[in-house]
């Protein structure tokens, strides 16, 4: 029974070298990643698959490309997007799936670095998506390559899967490949974080709330209906909720309370004009063990009442407010059968970084649900931080730490030769 293990050992540190070998190409790979912007909104996102499939290409990897049709992705809110698979087949046995999404929200302003430069400062990358998730981009790609540069029989085959909507919800990227059967693969696994593996995340809904008023002069304002002073009334019955949501506590790991958020808020003509129309839009984070349904209700329902309860003044038209649902992602919730990526991960990872690595739900939405609602077991695991805030996602100098990057690849490679060796 020892020679296998021992050649296993073997097998590991032969993965690790070439990984510390082609270490730079892969810095480089990541910075060309990151270097093609992929601002979603307003998402034009197929410029930056043409770049991927170019990049891969000398690595021996063929990119198909999967157009979504335009009119498809501009009734969705995007402007195009192209996804990718490449295949790489061993033989008979499990395929596994590694995806990662390339769109990003807008950088926005309180950069020290370049948004889109990919400097190296301190051991660490800077820029949109260094972090999330052009960096699994590259974990995925090299920790594909050094597998096979170990020349050693393996049952099965991988999948990277680059996909462009996850900021939108996946349907048009993972969603989408999935819908369509141009992908079934057995086991996944989606970009993450390097210092745990994640098994399980919140849902999210996320609606537009039109509130109209009357517009008038802002010298006779009793003529008008001021719609901001009636979307304030429905904002503070909104946030008012959010007092009994952190009541109610999650029974995963990593996982606290629901909550609600309003991220955006649009509305006016001008200065001296009483506002007719206002656009709220609301994030509402779900646990694991809430109904969408029932949540999608009962927010309806608050801003149904605090209308009602809105008294324009001098007797003027009630306000009308219109919902529009923008986004259901259902929470993820684990399967029995992501058993093995769990053990191997948790194994490379305890190894690599030096420290028990915990199974653990998260408060994000990702990818991965689409893939766990059609019967295919996943977990979230890949190169960054500790946590979202320490990677500065979503906020200004974004940036993975390359060590991280470097000990992430690694696992990943151990990970898919326990599974497919």
């Amino acid at each position: 029974m020892s020679a296998p293990n021992v050649n296993h050992e073997t097998q590991y540190q032969q993965l690790d070298t070439w990984i510390d070998a082609h270490f730079d190409e892969q810095v480089k790979f990541l910075q060309a990643l990151v270097q093609v912007p992929t601002d979603t909104p307003p998402g034009n996102n197929a410029p930056h698959a043409e770049r991927t499939a170019e990049l891969l290409k000398p690595m021996g990897f063929e990119a198909e490309k999967h157009a979504v049709p335009e009119a498809d992705v501009k009734a969705y809110g995007l402007e195009s997007i192209t996804n990718l698979i490449v295949r790489r087949q061993y033989g008979e046995g499990k395929t596994i799936a590694l995806n990662a999404h390339g769109d990003v929200v807008p950088p926005g302003e309180g950069w020290t670095h370049p948004p889109y430069g990919g400097e190296v400062h301190n051991g660490a990358m800077y820029g949109r998506a260094t972090a999330v998730s052009k960096c699994d981009f590259s974990t995925f790609t090299f920790a594909t390559r050094a597998l096979e540069s170990l020349n050693a029989p393996l049952k099965g085959g991988v999948e990277l899967h680059f996909t462009y909507d996850e900021e939108f919800g996946g349907e048009m990227g993972p969603g989408w490949l999935l819908a369509k059967g141009l992908t079934k693969p057995d086991l996944m696994i989606a970009a993450g974080f390097s210092y745990q593996v994640v098994t399980a995340h919140n849902g999210c809904l996320q609606l537009e709330v039109t509130v109209h008023g009357e517009m008038s002069h802002a010298a006779i304002p009793d003529s008008g209906v001021d719609a901001l002073q009636g979307a304030t009334h429905i904002l503070n019955a909104l946030y008012a909720l959010n007092a009994d949501y952190k009541k109610t506590t999650s029974q995963v790991e990593g996982i606290t309370h629901p909550y609600l958020n309003v991220g955006m808020i649009q509305g006016g003509t001008n200065t001296n004009v009483i506002p007719g129309k206002v656009v709220l839009k609301i994030d509402r984070r779900m646990i694991p063990e809430e109904n969408p349904a029932e949540v999608e209700a009962s927010i309806r329902q608050t801003i149904a009442d605090a209308s009602a309860s809105f008294n324009p003044p001098r007797g003027g038209k009630q306000l009308k407010v219109d919902i529009r649902r923008m986004l259901l992602a259902n929470a993820m919730k684990p399967l029995a059968g992501n058993q093995p990526l769990v053990d191997a991960i948790q194994k490379h990872g305890g190894e690599l970084f030096g420290e028990a690595i915990p199974a653990v739900g998260t408060p994000l939405y990702t990818d991965v649900r689409l893939y766990v609602e059609r019967g295919i077991p996943g977990v979230i695991y890949g190169a960054g931080p500790r946590t979202v805030l320490e990677s500065h996602a979503k906020r200004s100098d974004e940036r993975v730490q390359l060590d991280d990057l470097r000990r992430a690849t690694k696992v990943i490679a151990r990970t898919l030769l326990d599974l497919l060796g």
